[in-house]
């Protein structure tokens, strides 16, 4: 039986300052609300978000977008002075990789993603990508929550926040990190000012055990209706511990969470079990822990997960600094065909017109080498570049076998129809039914948005 508690669940809605949540009424109130009734402000193409975050900044010289120029001037200072990156960097570095036209958009693709590169067509390739700073910690917190120095609502938190969940029994927005959490851990994936049931639930995904990938969802020594008579109490207990302390967001997002984590014990271990496909989809994703995340992935979509992130690994993974060659081969084998698999599976089951794939770090990276400290000693890796570099979208409404935007003949800079992550969500939000400017929360005083004061639609990228 569900729980009941005294304060009516209106309004615990209002007291949580979500009396605008009727966007968000399907999330908390599951008996009185579907995710088909969430109020978006037109017709999404878009119900759901994979967010593929290849942090650490893949290289766009490497990757998608090919300079001949570097190759011509190998071993030469660039025809201007180096744009400032993090560090020093010297001579022009051509990529060690070969690019080849694929499908019948002919798009270029580097020998990195050989698997990725047979799903060209459905793929929309920004090259004209750029940011504010070189460093990791603030481009992070930029792509991932439209600002760089404040604490801001993720990605996750408002479109969770503005759509709801379709499935009560899983968190409406999940973010996998195998080997530990990325730079900037847990604020990756905040609410900040949303109310804490938006906050993104984070998995390790580097032990594939259903059983133990979500720690505690188990417990050992109550059996189902003991646990179900403490978890009655416990709620009783928090519920009237709300009444007499009216508004605390803290205190509902834990009745919310406690709740959740209750229902997640059957409905989380068979979306994260992904020894129940068949083996011809297993091969087809291949083994380690990034390609199988991808599958898992595809799972949530299927669970009705509103959006589902996954990170590359703990710490920077594409962040190669000493040696581009080997270091940027080695990440991108590691999930190369987990990306082509993910986009032909969610395709064959009828999934990729209504499922957003983004593909992106959170920069780019030189054309030139890296220099040490003292301005020598050249390596054959490459610095940090938030001037210009590439990311890919797929489904959702996207354009496949689109090219937008270009960076110069060196691939430093963004000189053609530049896009800002301002410009990137605005884009994702139309995508998803939300006119950015106007998917707004009242905090402080003041009405928030994603995009702050900033984003135009980049319709060149929208089928």
């Amino acid at each position: 039986m569900h729980l009941q508690p005294s304060i009516d669940r209106r309004s615990f809605l209002k007291r949580s300052g979500m009396g605008v949540g009727t966007l968000a009424m399907a999330d908390l109130l599951r008996d009185e609300a579907s995710a088909s009734e969430s109020k978006t402000h037109f017709p999404a193409r878009a119900k759901h978000v994979i967010h593929v975050f290849l942090n650490g900044g893949m290289s766009q010289v490497d990757t998608f977008d090919p300079k001949s120029e570097l190759t011509r001037r190998a071993g030469q200072m660039l025809p201007f002075d180096n744009l400032k990156t993090e560090r020093r960097t010297g001579v022009a570095l051509p990529s060690p990789f070969k690019f080849e036209q694929h499908g019948g958009s002919g798009i270029p693709i580097s020998d990195l993603f050989p698997h990725l590169s047979t799903c060209v067509d459905e793929l929309a390739v920004v090259r004209s990508m750029h940011a504010e700073l070189p460093n990791h910690e603030m481009s992070l917190m930029l792509m991932n929550s439209g600002d760089q120095r404040l604490v801001r609502p993720s990605f996750g938190s408002w479109l969770t926040w503005g759509m709801g969940t379709e499935n009560e029994n899983l968190p409406g927005f999940i973010a996998m990190c195998p080997n530990g959490l990325p730079v900037g851990g847990a604020g990756n994936w905040r609410s900040a000012f949303l109310p804490g049931v938006y906050q993104g639930t984070h998995v390790d995904t580097s032990n594939q055990d259903p059983k133990t990938l979500i720690r505690h969802i188990r417990n050992a020594r109550l059996s189902s209706h003991e646990q179900r008579k403490q978890f009655e109490l416990l709620q009783k207990i928090n519920a009237r511990h709300l009444e007499s302390r009216s508004g605390e967001s803290a205190i509902e997002a834990r009745l919310h969470s406690i709740e959740l984590a209750y229902r997640m014990q059957t409905e989380a271990t068979d979306a994260f079990d992904v020894q129940d496909e068949p083996e011809h989809i297993l091969r087809l994703y291949g083994e380690g822990p990034q390609n199988r995340q991808l599958l898992i992935a595809r799972r949530l979509v299927e669970r009705g997960v509103r959006f589902v992130q996954t990170w590359h690994g703990g710490g920077q993974p594409w962040d190669s600094h000493s040696n581009i060659k080997v270091e940027h081969r080695k990440v991108a084998q590691q999930c190369d065909q987990g990306l082509a698999a993910l986009i032909s599976d969610l395709k064959q089951r009828g999934l990729l017109d209504q499922t957003l794939i983004l593909c992106t770090g959170e920069f780019g990276r030189t054309p030139s080498v890296e220099m040490d400290q003292s301005g020598s000693g050249a390596s054959q890796g490459r610095d940090h570049n938030h001037w210009g570099f590439s990311l890919w979208l797929a489904g959702g409404g996207i354009k496949g076998g689109t090219i937008y935007g270009a960076t110069d003949d060196f691939g430093f800079r963004a000189v053609e129809n530049p896009v800002s992550v301002h410009d990137l969500h605005a884009t994702m939000l139309h995508l998803l039914g939300f006119d950015h400017r106007y998917l707004t929360y009242r905090f402080a005083g003041r009405d928030f948005r994603l995009t702050d004061v900033h984003g135009e639609i980049v319709h060149e990228l929208i089928a």
